[in-house]
């Protein structure tokens, strides 16, 4: 059953069915539709004193509670001053949907007051930018960002709306369905490149995992251990990644690159099959790229194919859901592990001995 109402009642109804139960914003003329329409709402709104705090927030939001982040920006300047968290979010992989009011669409182009080309400006700080044109566009457009920000590799999305859609009355039919025609996400991995890997990974003599924020962002953590006690494998988490390999556990190595440790770093210079999981091959942790890892088959295991092989050409590739692939390596090595354990026992013992 639809309901007349308007658009900013519209975007708050979206929003309540996408499970948001707060947001961030600061509020300015175009958008004053919007709190307007809050009192007769009961979704929470937390007032920031500037417009980057509302992304900050959102994104430590997103960071607790593994849901997607909500923040709210005016036209103009309220929008350009969420461009520096937006950008961090998409880099930090943080799902974020950002909203921005826009100048009534009869004077886009022409130099309004508080005019600014979000759409256009924030093209290449975001996962995905959206400009609503119509109000009967506006449920559609808001189911779409939020599965755009939160599926595959998780970003930040911008809606624009500009201040007569927030102004202008009409039906809201909840969406149920969606349709990103050329949006596609790569969940399991190729089940023959998984194979692969399980047998590149018994026949190592030193192998070594190098886990990301990936970890993180699949909820991998406990799939990764398992991982590193089948294989007995040391492991180093990223900055990001940190808190994905309980740092007590006798696995873990500690922190790679220029703020990481000795051991780490030696460890993966001289390591024979390192296992890429959810990482990018930051320069803060690779240094000189020729002479990352110079002995080592790479397998590099990430959700979003164009992270794989962007800064080192892996050995294997495997584009996928880091929990899921690792789910099924570690099917595959527990499978494969009574036909290995004596001989591995020994390798690793010695694999053991230079790392520490």
């Amino acid at each position: 059953m639809s309901n007349l109402m308007s658009g900013a009642k519209m975007l708050l109804e979206c929003l309540v069915r996408e499970g948001v139960d707060c947001f961030f914003g600061y509020p300015g003329g175009v958008t004053l539709p919007l709190y307007d329409a809050m009192y007769d709402h009961h979704i929470r709104h937390v007032l920031v004193r500037h417009e980057e705090n509302a992304c900050f927030a959102a994104e430590g939001y997103a960071r607790a509670t593994g849901k997607v982040g909500v923040c709210c920006a005016t036209s103009g300047p309220g929008a350009t001053n969420l461009i520096t968290r937006l950008v961090d979010s998409l880099m930090d992989s943080i799902p974020i949907v950002a909203i921005t009011g826009q100048v009534t669409s009869k004077l886009i182009g022409s130099d309004a007051f508080q005019e600014a080309d979000t759409f256009g400006i924030t093209r290449s700080c975001t996962k995905h930018n959206f400009m609503v044109k119509n109000v009967a566009d506006l449920p559609q457009i808001v189911h779409e960002a939020f599965y755009i920000a939160s599926s595959g590799r998780p970003g930040p999305v911008l809606v624009d709306i500009p201040k007569d859609v927030f102004q202008a009355q009409g039906h809201y039919t909840p969406v149920t369905s969606i349709h990103l025609p050329g949006y596609k996400v790569f969940t399991e991995g190729h089940t023959g490149q998984i194979k692969r890997a399980a047998q590149m990974i018994w026949d190592a003599e030193r192998p070594w995992v190098y886990a990301g924020g990936g970890i993180i962002a699949a909820g991998a953590s406990a799939e990764l251990r398992e991982f590193a006690e089948l294989v007995d494998a040391p492991v180093v988490c990223t900055l990001m990644g940190l808190g994905g390999m309980p740092a007590m556990h006798p696995n873990f190595v500690s922190m790679p690159g220029m703020h990481g440790s000795y051991a780490a770093n030696m460890g993966m210079s001289n390591c024979d099959v390192m296992i890429a999981l959810g990482v990018r091959f930051d320069d803060r942790v690779t240094g000189r790229l020729s002479a990352f890892a110079p002995h080592a088959k790479v397998i590099h295991v990430d959700i979003d194919p164009a992270e794989v092989g962007k800064n080192r050409t892996p050995d294997l590739p495997i584009v996928g859901d880091v929990k899921r692939v690792l789910e099924k390596l570690n099917k595959l090595l527990t499978e494969m592990a009574p036909l290995r354990k004596a001989k591995r026992a020994a390798e690793r013992q010695a694999w053991w001995s230079q790392v520490r």
